[in-house]
């Protein structure tokens, strides 16, 4: 029936292309509605907890606990985007940037992490004007500040090629997003990672068989875990695999 549409009528696919354009920008409305109020929410929950924290003797009494005792119950109500790790990235994420009104309303909460990453204040400043104003997704965004673009272009006689060559790197990185393959996102409300369970499955049908493997090797071989974290004070580490 739709190829008689499409032989009948000559405005199909014109219509076609107008929903679609209509339907993607709902989409992009969506998620920058949601965007907006997920960053404004973890600078909230930062400021409570930076204020929370300042409080003298109520500071002593809890320590290095606070933020564990939080994400307990914050997460079994939540869900796991307010664990100890998310929690630890909000309280940094106040301190990193103290002046809500100076926070730039086209970039995700996943932009902000990713900034919190650049410990230089000027260079952090730098990248969140830029990735505001050039659209860089997320991708792009760490592209640039794992090859020092901001360090780059301070150094050199040749701005211009910089500029360039950074440019054409980060072009098939600058992909839409997809809201339903968002984990930060989906993560914020407390909906299942549904973008996530083809990989999830076959990580585990990988592990599995690797796990079989060891156990056959005998003494002198374990398997410890996927994904382990390591943490310190400031910062979270994952491991692949340990064994």
């Amino acid at each position: 029936m739709a190829n008689d549409l499409n032989k009948s009528s000559g405005g199909t696919e014109s219509l076609l292309h107008d929903l679609r354009a209509l339907i993607q920008s709902a989409r992009q409305r969506v998620l920058r509605a949601v965007d907006a109020v997920q960053v404004q929410t973890c600078w909230e929950i930062g400021r409570h907890i930076v204020e929370f924290e300042q409080g003298g003797s109520v500071r002593a009494e809890y320590g290095t606990r606070l933020l564990p005792v939080l994400a307990e119950s914050l997460s079994r109500e939540f869900g796991k985007g307010f664990d100890v790790s998310n929690l630890r990235h909000m309280r940094v994420f106040y301190q990193a940037f103290p002046i809500r009104d100076a926070l730039r309303p086209e970039l995700s909460w996943t932009h902000y992490r990713t900034l919190l990453k650049v410990e230089q204040e000027a260079a952090r400043s730098w990248y969140m004007a830029e990735a505001a104003t050039q659209g860089w997704t997320t991708r792009a965004l760490e592209r640039q500040i794992n090859t020092l673009y901001y360090e780059r272009l301070l150094a050199t006689s040749d701005r211009p090629a910089v500029e360039h060559e950074a440019m054409c790197a980060i072009t098939p990185l600058q992909t839409p997003r997809d809201f339903v393959r968002d984990p930060v996102m989906l993560e914020f409300l407390g909906l299942p990672g549904v973008g996530r369970l083809l990989e999830a499955d076959l990580e585990r049908a990988l592990l599995d068989n690797l796990r079989g493997f060891l156990l056959e090797l005998g003494r002198g071989f374990a398997f410890v875990g996927r994904q382990y974290k390591l943490s310190t004070e400031s910062k979270d580490f994952y491991v692949d695999l340990v064994f």
